[in-house]
């Protein structure tokens, strides 16, 4: 039975608040073949076994926290493993190899691939699950790592999945609707034709210097392994309670691609919050203030989310997992 949850100030009203718990923060590394990565885990204090959540994050050089160099400093991820540790909930949050601390691991970005994030996805959750400390796994991918979550939960042995702000479609569709609301006919023209060649495996070494920052050639070995993959597809074979986090006011990621991975996986959760952006929180859809939000680590997360996840989190592992 499917559950779709709206978030509205009615409810927000009527949520219960976290037990303040304390936690201790330490740091955690990962040997892989190519070099160490490195990360943070953030748990709660206690006697008992804990549920541990694995936050991924999204595209680019985005860090551990929800950080991206170009302009980009809003610790949305940060925010959300310090929320979960006031419901007990332990987490451990990574530089993806090739950047921030994980840089050395693989300081080319054309030997990137989704492939490899999705190995590094399962061996961060194979050496968590090693842990006596936790009892349960929860992956939390948020963009285009709900993606990768998608992809890793299988041999990750993940008991539950939360995809925040996850596209359904094949990223390439994403990239054209995201571009014709932002270049001239000209350079769409151009995007569009680049776009093709990806999608059928060919690097083009010329690239319009406006359109370097999506399509430099040392970022296309990453793309053609990037729209190989259908975010529906994968979510869709997932066989393990799912949540779905989506904003409505995401200029990035649409309501609609949230109902594309419910309709799925009709018995994940559904969680559309009002008001919310890409970065989780609570922004008009004008364009200036949701840039400025980007960049706001002092904005709180969206009222209730973190609780909602939390609870996702709390019963998973305790119903059977779809069939």
């Amino acid at each position: 039975m499917s559950r779709t949850l709206l978030l509205s100030l009615a409810l927000l009203g009527g949520l219960a608040h976290a037990t303040p718990q304390t936690s201790v923060q330490r740091p955690l590394s990962l040997e892989t073949s190519q070099g160490t990565l490195h990360g943070t885990l953030l748990q709660p204090q206690s006697t008992a076994p804990t549920a541990v959540a694995l936050l991924i994050a999204g595209s680019g050089p985005t860090d551990r926290n929800g950080n991206n160099p170009d302009g980009g400093n809003n610790d949305s991820l940060k925010k959300l493993a310090q929320d979960l540790a006031k419901y007990g909930i332990a987490s451990l949050r990574y530089d993806k190899r090739g950047v921030a601390a994980s840089r050395a691991a693989t300081p080319d970005e054309r030997d990137l691939s989704v492939e490899g994030y999705v190995n590094d996805a399962v061996a961060w959750a194979q050496q968590l699950k090693a842990e006596p400390a936790f009892d349960r796994l929860i992956l939390i991918g948020h963009s285009e790592g709900a993606l990768i979550a998608s992809l890793a939960a299988d041999q990750a042995q993940a008991d539950a999945l939360v995809a925040i702000a996850g596209s359904s479609r094949p990223i390439d569709q994403l990239l054209r609707e995201q571009l014709a609301a932002r270049l001239t006919p000209p350079l769409l023209a151009q995007s569009n034709f680049l776009l093709d060649r990806l999608l059928a495996g060919q690097i083009s070494p010329q690239v319009p210097e406006k359109l370097q920052v999506v399509f430099r050639p040392s970022v296309q070995p990453y793309l053609i392994s990037l729209f190989k993959q259908n975010p529906s597809q994968a979510f869709a074979r997932l066989r393990i309670p799912a949540l779905i986090v989506q904003g409505d006011h995401d200029i990035q990621v649409s309501v609609a691609d949230a109902q594309a991975l419910h309709a799925a996986k009709a018995d994940a959760e559904l969680l559309v919050v009002p008001g919310m952006n890409h970065v989780l929180r609570i922004v008009p859809l004008d364009f200036a203030a949701q840039l400025a939000s980007y960049n706001n680590p002092r904005l709180p997360l969206a009222a209730g989310v973190s609780e909602q996840i939390a609870r996702f989190i709390q019963r998973s592992g305790k119903v059977p997992a779809s069939s």
